[in-house]
């Protein structure tokens, strides 16, 4: 399961209010190859579920992860900043055992 913090969700509705969203979108997160840690996370507004996708609702939120990258997020949460030092989604992942200074990779 992946968890939302009140901040992302805010933040989450605001976003998808300003871009017009379709009926029955939901948040995708994922996990790709790259960044200065080995994996990056993704994060997209969509509103077309795939075969192989996980369905969570918390918060108020959906929540659409693949099934690979749901490996990599197990017990994630997801949380936004908007202080000075950083504006932005942000995963607090206990699996992971390395981030990167930014927090947009990570190793496990």
């Amino acid at each position: 399961m992946i968890k939302v913090r009140d901040n992302a969700r805010e933040q989450v509705q605001r976003l998808m209010s300003q871009d017009s969203s379709p009926a029955g979108s939901f948040v995708r997160v994922g996990v790709e190859g790259g960044g200065c840690s080995g994996l990056m996370y993704k994060l997209d507004f969509d509103h077309e579920l795939k075969e192989d996708d996980k369905v969570f609702e918390d918060n108020g939120v959906k929540v659409v992860v693949d099934k690979k990258s749901f490996l990599y997020l197990v017990g994630t949460e997801l949380d936004y900043s908007g202080g000075l030092n950083g504006k932005g989604f942000q995963f607090i992942n206990p699996n992971a055992n390395r981030t990167c200074g930014c927090g947009e990779s990570f190793s496990i």
